[in-house]
Protein backbone atom coordinates (compact mmCIF):
# COMPACT_ATOMS: atom_id res chain seq x y z
CA UNK A 1 0.00 0.00 0.00
CA UNK A 2 1.33 3.54 -0.74
CA UNK A 3 1.07 5.85 2.13
CA UNK A 4 1.01 9.07 0.47
CA UNK A 5 3.20 10.97 -1.60
CA UNK A 6 6.80 10.39 -1.06
CA UNK A 7 8.28 12.57 1.36
CA UNK A 8 10.96 15.78 -0.04
CA UNK A 9 14.64 14.38 0.69
CA UNK A 10 15.72 16.51 3.64
CA UNK A 11 19.42 17.40 3.99
CA UNK A 12 21.61 15.61 6.84
CA UNK A 13 22.39 17.14 9.68
CA UNK A 14 26.34 16.46 10.16
CA UNK A 15 26.65 13.11 11.06
CA UNK A 16 23.23 12.15 10.99
CA UNK A 17 21.40 9.44 9.26
CA UNK A 18 17.81 10.96 7.86
CA UNK A 19 16.25 7.71 7.23
CA UNK A 20 13.96 8.03 10.34
CA UNK A 21 12.40 10.94 7.99
CA UNK A 22 11.68 8.54 4.85
CA UNK A 23 10.13 6.16 6.88
CA UNK A 24 8.17 8.36 9.60
CA UNK A 25 6.68 11.42 7.60
CA UNK A 26 4.81 9.08 5.00
CA UNK A 27 2.52 8.08 8.10
CA UNK A 28 1.85 11.43 9.04
CA UNK A 29 -1.57 13.29 7.40
CA UNK A 30 -0.32 15.02 4.05
CA UNK A 31 -1.23 18.37 6.25
CA UNK A 32 1.27 17.27 8.77
CA UNK A 33 3.65 15.86 6.65
CA UNK A 34 4.34 18.83 4.82
CA UNK A 35 4.46 21.19 7.67
CA UNK A 36 6.65 18.73 9.06
CA UNK A 37 8.90 18.55 5.66
CA UNK A 38 9.03 22.27 5.87
CA UNK A 39 10.59 22.72 8.96
CA UNK A 40 12.90 20.27 8.71
CA UNK A 41 14.09 21.19 5.74
CA UNK A 42 14.74 24.59 7.28
CA UNK A 43 16.33 23.43 10.29
CA UNK A 44 18.12 20.38 9.34
CA UNK A 45 19.63 20.26 13.09
CA UNK A 46 16.54 19.22 14.48
CA UNK A 47 16.50 15.80 12.20
CA UNK A 48 18.88 14.62 14.95
CA UNK A 49 17.38 16.02 18.19
CA UNK A 50 13.77 15.01 17.74
CA UNK A 51 12.83 12.03 20.02
CA UNK A 52 9.26 12.15 20.35
CA UNK A 53 6.94 13.46 17.80
CA UNK A 54 3.68 14.16 19.92
CA UNK A 55 0.06 14.39 18.00
CA UNK A 56 -2.98 15.51 20.29
CA UNK A 57 -6.15 16.51 18.72
CA UNK A 58 -7.42 19.85 19.27
CA UNK A 59 -3.70 20.80 20.92
CA UNK A 60 -0.27 22.05 19.35
CA UNK A 61 1.78 19.48 17.63
CA UNK A 62 4.72 18.69 19.86
CA UNK A 63 8.09 17.94 19.00
CA UNK A 64 10.34 16.71 21.75
CA UNK A 65 14.15 16.64 22.00
CA UNK A 66 17.01 16.52 24.11
CA UNK A 67 17.30 20.00 24.69
CA UNK A 68 12.98 20.97 24.88
CA UNK A 69 9.89 20.88 22.76
CA UNK A 70 8.71 23.02 20.19
CA UNK A 71 5.08 23.27 19.84
CA UNK A 72 3.64 24.17 16.71
CA UNK A 73 0.28 24.81 15.46
CA UNK A 74 -2.95 22.87 16.39
CA UNK A 75 -3.33 19.10 15.27
CA UNK A 76 -6.91 18.77 14.17
CA UNK A 77 -9.04 15.43 15.21
CA UNK A 78 -9.22 14.75 10.99
CA UNK A 79 -5.58 14.99 11.04
CA UNK A 80 -4.89 12.46 14.46
CA UNK A 81 -7.68 10.19 12.26
CA UNK A 82 -5.90 10.47 8.99
CA UNK A 83 -2.63 9.70 10.85
CA UNK A 84 -3.99 6.87 12.56
CA UNK A 85 -5.34 5.11 9.35
CA UNK A 86 -2.02 5.43 7.54
CA UNK A 87 -0.19 3.77 10.52
CA UNK A 88 -3.00 1.01 10.73
CA UNK A 89 -3.09 0.91 7.38
CA UNK A 90 -6.49 1.33 6.84
CA UNK A 91 -7.35 -1.51 9.11
CA UNK A 92 -7.71 -0.64 12.42
CA UNK A 93 -9.36 -3.95 13.34
CA UNK A 94 -6.28 -5.68 11.71
CA UNK A 95 -4.21 -4.04 15.02
CA UNK A 96 -6.74 -4.72 17.79
CA UNK A 97 -3.82 -6.42 20.26
CA UNK A 98 -1.78 -3.47 19.65
CA UNK A 99 -4.35 -1.10 19.80
CA UNK A 100 -5.38 -2.89 23.46
CA UNK A 101 -1.62 -2.48 24.14
CA UNK A 102 -1.60 0.67 24.47
CA UNK A 103 1.47 0.94 21.44
CA UNK A 104 2.73 -0.50 18.08
CA UNK A 105 5.85 -0.93 16.01
CA UNK A 106 6.48 0.54 12.59
CA UNK A 107 8.82 -0.73 9.80
CA UNK A 108 12.50 0.80 11.42
CA UNK A 109 11.68 0.19 15.13
CA UNK A 110 9.94 3.37 15.44
CA UNK A 111 7.10 3.05 17.84
CA UNK A 112 3.75 4.61 18.02
CA UNK A 113 2.31 5.30 22.17
CA UNK A 114 -1.89 5.79 22.02
CA UNK A 115 -4.15 7.53 24.23
CA UNK A 116 -7.70 7.77 24.62
CA UNK A 117 -11.06 6.72 26.24
CA UNK A 118 -10.18 2.97 27.08
CA UNK A 119 -13.14 -0.09 26.66
CA UNK A 120 -13.29 -2.22 28.95
CA UNK A 121 -14.41 -5.83 28.18
CA UNK A 122 -15.15 -8.08 31.61
CA UNK A 123 -12.75 -5.67 33.40
CA UNK A 124 -10.03 -5.76 31.02
CA UNK A 125 -9.00 -3.35 28.46
CA UNK A 126 -10.63 -4.45 24.85
CA UNK A 127 -8.81 -1.30 23.24
CA UNK A 128 -8.84 2.33 22.97
CA UNK A 129 -11.47 4.43 20.76
CA UNK A 130 -11.47 7.08 20.30
CA UNK A 131 -7.68 7.74 20.92
CA UNK A 132 -7.51 11.16 21.39
CA UNK A 133 -3.30 10.91 21.49
CA UNK A 134 -0.21 9.63 19.45
CA UNK A 135 3.25 9.67 20.52
CA UNK A 136 5.56 8.57 18.07
CA UNK A 137 9.30 7.67 19.41
CA UNK A 138 12.01 7.71 16.96
CA UNK A 139 13.86 4.67 17.01
CA UNK A 140 17.58 5.10 16.72
CA UNK A 141 21.05 2.57 17.89
CA UNK A 142 23.90 3.35 19.21
CA UNK A 143 26.14 0.23 17.85
CA UNK A 144 29.21 0.33 19.67
CA UNK A 145 28.38 2.35 23.05
CA UNK A 146 28.83 -0.95 25.06
CA UNK A 147 32.60 -1.56 23.95
CA UNK A 148 34.15 -0.20 26.89
CA UNK A 149 32.19 -1.76 29.26
CA UNK A 150 32.14 -5.37 27.66
CA UNK A 151 35.39 -6.61 28.81
CA UNK A 152 34.28 -5.61 32.35
CA UNK A 153 31.59 -7.71 32.00
CA UNK A 154 33.69 -11.19 31.13
CA UNK A 155 35.97 -13.82 33.38
CA UNK A 156 39.52 -12.85 32.67
CA UNK A 157 40.92 -15.21 30.22
CA UNK A 158 37.51 -17.24 30.00
CA UNK A 159 35.82 -15.87 27.32
CA UNK A 160 32.60 -16.32 29.85
CA UNK A 161 29.74 -13.99 30.09
CA UNK A 162 28.84 -13.21 33.71
CA UNK A 163 25.17 -12.82 34.36
CA UNK A 164 24.44 -8.85 33.96
CA UNK A 165 21.87 -6.15 36.04
CA UNK A 166 21.98 -3.22 33.80
CA UNK A 167 20.13 -0.64 36.47
CA UNK A 168 18.95 3.16 35.43
CA UNK A 169 15.86 5.55 36.28
CA UNK A 170 13.73 6.17 32.98
CA UNK A 171 14.95 7.35 30.09
CA UNK A 172 18.49 6.47 31.97
CA UNK A 173 19.89 4.58 28.73
CA UNK A 174 19.52 1.24 29.84
CA UNK A 175 17.02 -0.33 27.36
CA UNK A 176 20.00 1.30 24.43
CA UNK A 177 22.85 -0.46 26.53
CA UNK A 178 20.91 -3.75 26.82
CA UNK A 179 20.52 -3.69 22.96
CA UNK A 180 23.93 -3.15 22.08
CA UNK A 181 25.42 -5.87 24.87
CA UNK A 182 22.83 -8.24 23.27
CA UNK A 183 23.95 -7.40 19.72
CA UNK A 184 28.04 -8.23 20.65
CA UNK A 185 27.37 -11.14 22.74
CA UNK A 186 25.63 -12.42 20.06
CA UNK A 187 27.96 -12.15 16.96
CA UNK A 188 30.88 -12.49 19.03
CA UNK A 189 34.17 -10.53 20.46
CA UNK A 190 36.94 -12.51 19.26
CA UNK A 191 40.19 -9.48 20.04
CA UNK A 192 38.58 -9.37 23.32
CA UNK A 193 38.09 -13.24 23.86
CA UNK A 194 34.08 -13.69 23.81
CA UNK A 195 32.61 -16.41 21.41
CA UNK A 196 29.48 -15.46 19.64
CA UNK A 197 26.78 -17.02 21.77
CA UNK A 198 22.87 -17.87 21.52
CA UNK A 199 21.01 -15.43 22.74
CA UNK A 200 16.95 -15.39 23.68
CA UNK A 201 15.27 -12.35 24.08
CA UNK A 202 12.15 -11.77 25.73
CA UNK A 203 10.90 -8.20 24.51
CA UNK A 204 7.79 -7.88 26.10
CA UNK A 205 7.41 -4.03 24.65
CA UNK A 206 9.06 -4.66 21.80
CA UNK A 207 11.43 -1.74 22.47
CA UNK A 208 14.79 -3.96 22.57
CA UNK A 209 14.46 -5.60 19.35
CA UNK A 210 11.52 -3.50 17.82
CA UNK A 211 10.08 -6.39 16.02
CA UNK A 212 7.87 -5.28 12.97
CA UNK A 213 5.33 -8.28 11.87
CA UNK A 214 8.34 -10.33 13.67
CA UNK A 215 11.11 -9.64 12.41
CA UNK A 216 13.55 -7.20 14.50
CA UNK A 217 14.19 -4.01 12.89
CA UNK A 218 17.07 -3.13 15.51
CA UNK A 219 20.41 -5.23 15.45
CA UNK A 220 20.27 -7.42 18.01
CA UNK A 221 22.86 -9.80 16.65
CA UNK A 222 23.01 -12.95 14.28
CA UNK A 223 22.51 -15.92 17.22
CA UNK A 224 19.03 -13.72 18.71
CA UNK A 225 16.07 -15.35 19.11
CA UNK A 226 13.29 -12.66 19.86
CA UNK A 227 9.63 -13.31 21.88
CA UNK A 228 7.86 -10.46 20.53
CA UNK A 229 5.03 -9.19 22.77
CA UNK A 230 5.39 -11.86 25.32
CA UNK A 231 4.59 -11.57 28.68
CA UNK A 232 8.38 -11.53 30.62
CA UNK A 233 7.58 -14.56 32.87
CA UNK A 234 6.11 -16.98 30.07
CA UNK A 235 8.80 -15.83 27.82
CA UNK A 236 11.49 -16.72 29.63
CA UNK A 237 10.58 -19.82 30.23
CA UNK A 238 9.22 -20.71 27.13
CA UNK A 239 12.59 -19.44 25.69
CA UNK A 240 14.10 -21.85 28.25
CA UNK A 241 12.87 -24.91 27.35
CA UNK A 242 12.11 -24.30 23.29
CA UNK A 243 15.26 -22.77 21.94
CA UNK A 244 17.94 -23.57 24.12
CA UNK A 245 19.71 -20.03 24.71
CA UNK A 246 23.32 -19.89 26.39
CA UNK A 247 21.88 -16.18 27.51
CA UNK A 248 18.72 -15.16 28.21
CA UNK A 249 18.13 -11.32 27.90
CA UNK A 250 15.05 -9.03 28.88
CA UNK A 251 14.05 -5.82 29.45
CA UNK A 252 12.82 -4.44 32.76
CA UNK A 253 12.54 -7.34 35.11
CA UNK A 254 10.98 -6.99 38.93
CA UNK A 255 7.24 -8.71 39.24
CA UNK A 256 6.96 -11.85 41.59
CA UNK A 257 6.66 -13.71 38.17
CA UNK A 258 9.65 -12.47 36.64
CA UNK A 259 11.78 -13.90 39.90
CA UNK A 260 10.49 -17.06 39.91
CA UNK A 261 11.27 -17.66 36.31
CA UNK A 262 14.45 -15.94 36.63
CA UNK A 263 15.52 -18.89 39.66
CA UNK A 264 14.22 -21.50 36.95
CA UNK A 265 16.72 -20.19 34.46
CA UNK A 266 19.13 -19.82 37.21
CA UNK A 267 18.73 -23.67 38.10
CA UNK A 268 19.43 -24.33 34.06
CA UNK A 269 22.57 -23.08 34.20
CA UNK A 270 22.06 -20.39 31.68
CA UNK A 271 23.68 -17.14 31.75
CA UNK A 272 20.80 -13.74 32.16
CA UNK A 273 20.93 -9.79 30.70
CA UNK A 274 18.73 -7.88 32.18
CA UNK A 275 17.95 -4.33 33.41
CA UNK A 276 15.88 -2.73 36.38
CA UNK A 277 14.46 0.43 37.20
CA UNK A 278 15.91 2.48 39.94
CA UNK A 279 18.85 4.78 41.13
CA UNK A 280 21.08 1.82 42.79
CA UNK A 281 21.49 -1.26 44.10
CA UNK A 282 20.61 -0.26 47.47
CA UNK A 283 17.06 1.08 46.16
CA UNK A 284 16.67 -2.20 44.31
CA UNK A 285 17.27 -3.84 47.69
CA UNK A 286 13.71 -2.43 49.00
CA UNK A 287 11.53 -4.36 46.38
CA UNK A 288 11.19 -8.22 47.67
CA UNK A 289 11.23 -9.91 44.23
CA UNK A 290 14.58 -7.77 43.14
CA UNK A 291 15.90 -8.01 46.32
CA UNK A 292 15.67 -11.70 46.56
CA UNK A 293 17.49 -12.03 43.74
CA UNK A 294 20.64 -9.49 44.63
CA UNK A 295 20.71 -11.39 48.03
CA UNK A 296 20.99 -15.00 45.90
CA UNK A 297 24.07 -13.66 43.67
CA UNK A 298 21.63 -14.08 40.74
CA UNK A 299 23.47 -11.51 38.95
CA UNK A 300 27.89 -11.25 38.78
CA UNK A 301 27.83 -7.58 37.52
CA UNK A 302 25.46 -4.90 38.17
CA UNK A 303 26.17 -1.77 35.98
CA UNK A 304 24.24 1.75 37.44
CA UNK A 305 23.58 4.37 34.91
CA UNK A 306 21.78 7.82 35.31
CA UNK A 307 21.47 10.81 33.42
CA UNK A 308 23.33 12.91 35.25
CA UNK A 309 25.44 14.07 32.39
CA UNK A 310 22.75 12.41 29.87
CA UNK A 311 21.32 9.16 29.25
CA UNK A 312 23.86 6.88 29.36
CA UNK A 313 26.41 8.12 32.14
CA UNK A 314 28.17 5.33 33.89
CA UNK A 315 28.07 5.92 37.44
CA UNK A 316 29.12 2.40 38.63
CA UNK A 317 29.88 -0.89 37.97
CA UNK A 318 29.65 -3.55 41.05
CA UNK A 319 30.36 -7.04 41.32
CA UNK A 320 27.27 -9.40 43.00
CA UNK A 321 28.04 -8.42 46.66
CA UNK A 322 28.04 -4.54 45.78
CA UNK A 323 31.65 -3.65 45.78
CA UNK A 324 32.90 -1.34 43.37
CA UNK A 325 35.28 -2.37 40.97
CA UNK A 326 38.21 -0.88 39.31
CA UNK A 327 37.40 2.60 37.38
CA UNK A 328 39.23 2.21 33.88
CA UNK A 329 38.60 3.76 30.72
CA UNK A 330 34.79 2.75 30.52
CA UNK A 331 33.64 5.47 33.23
CA UNK A 332 32.00 8.55 31.49
CA UNK A 333 28.95 9.50 29.61
CA UNK A 334 28.94 7.16 26.36
CA UNK A 335 25.88 9.20 25.19
CA UNK A 336 27.79 12.06 24.56
CA UNK A 337 29.69 9.25 21.34
CA UNK A 338 26.21 9.32 19.73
Amino acid sequence: MTLGPSTPSLPNAPGVDANWTTRLLPYLAPSLRSLLTELLVAQPRLIDEITEIRLRAGRPLALCGRTGDQLLRSVTEEELIQTIHLIAHCSVYALEQEFRQGFLTLPGGHRVGLAGRVILDGGRVKTIHPVSSLNIRIARQFPGVADPLLPQLLAAGEGVFYSTLIISPPSGGKTTLLRDIIRQISAGRPEIGLPGMTVGLVDERSEVAACYRGCPQNDVGPRTDVLDGCPKAEGLLRLLRSMGPQVLATDEIGREEDVLAVEEAVHSGVTLLATAHGRNREELLTRPGLSRMLKWNVFQRLVVLSRREGPGTLEGLYDADGNRLEEGSAWGNWSARR
